[in-house]
Order: structure tokens, then sequence, then C-alpha cells
């Protein structure tokens, strides 16, 4: 399968996403779901990732826009990289399934869409405040954090690229 036909499997919109998540459910698979900006992507995003995809059987990444991102307010010139090429580039990564992109500020409408078994998110959140804590517990499934892996940061990688 040609790398074009990989990314393509792999990028979803809600409507495609649906018949993706269908497909999971009737082979009974596991889905985790993540979300982030990954504006450059680095050893600890990967990292991360891989270890959130272990957590299952199918790994459904939520990806912020580029607006979204904006609004996050992390910097004025975020993202470094747009959100057509941050996609591709995460849809390069094996441990990943799916990718969707959510314009609204939290992730919250699309876990509510997804009904994710596994919610993964970085150990600097707290399980109980993570956005869609009460959607995943509801149905019976698990809000896990990882270690994030020290001194890997996007905003550490742009501060060191100035510098």
């Amino acid at each position: 399968m040609s790398f074009h036909q990989k990314l393509s499997d792999k990028l979803h919109n809600k409507q495609s996403l649906k018949l993706f998540l269908e497909e999971c459910s009737k082979n009974g698979k596991k889905v985790v779901f993540t979300n982030g900006c990954f504006d450059i992507l680095h050893r600890g995003h990967v990292e991360y990732l891989t270890q959130a995809r272990d957590l299952g059987d199918v790994m459904v990444l939520g990806l912020n826009t580029d607006s979204s991102v904006k609004r996050l307010g992390k910097s004025p010139e975020r993202p470094i990289n747009s959100e057509e090429t941050r996609a591709i580039i995460l849809a390069g990564l094996e441990c990943i399934d799916a990718i969707v992109l959510f314009d609204e500020d939290t992730p919250y409408d699309l876990i509510q869409y997804i009904q994710p078994d596994v919610l993964v998110k970085g150990d600097d959140y707290k399980v109980e405040e993570i956005v869609g804590y009460d959607i995943v517990t509801a149905k019976g499934g698990k809000v896990i954090t990882i270690p994030l892996v020290k001194g890997f940061s996007t905003t550490n990688l742009i501060a060191k690229m100035k510098s």
C-alpha cells in the first residue's frame, strides 16, 4: 500500500470516522482516544502516543485545528505547522489508526461522538479533570494518564531554536 493510500485511510471527517468506528465495534476492538496539537513532533510525542496505543486495539487521535491551537494561547506564532502538515506527519506513525480534526476549544463533543473505551492524556492532568472523563467512565471505560518524557516539549524546542 502506498503512503498516500495509508494517509487517506487514517485521515477522517466525522462521517468516515463513524464508519471506521462501527467496523471496530463489530470486530470487538478496544478504542483508545487522545488529543492534542502535536505542533512539532518530538520524542515525547512519539513515546506518549506509542504508550497510549498499547492500551487498546485502535488509536484515534483528535487533532486541534489551527484556529483551536490559536485559541489555546500557547504563543502568537503557534501553530508552527499547519493542521494539514501536522495530520500528514502524524499519519506516518504506525501507532495511530485514525486522525480527526476538531475545531472546538476542547474535544468534549468529539469524545461524546467517539465514545472511546480508553481516554488518555499526559500526567500533567489529574484524571478526574480530563475533558471527557464523565463520558468515558459513565460507560465503564478507563481514563489514564501517561508520564510525559522530561525535557521534551514543543514550547522548549521553539525556545531552543530561538536561542
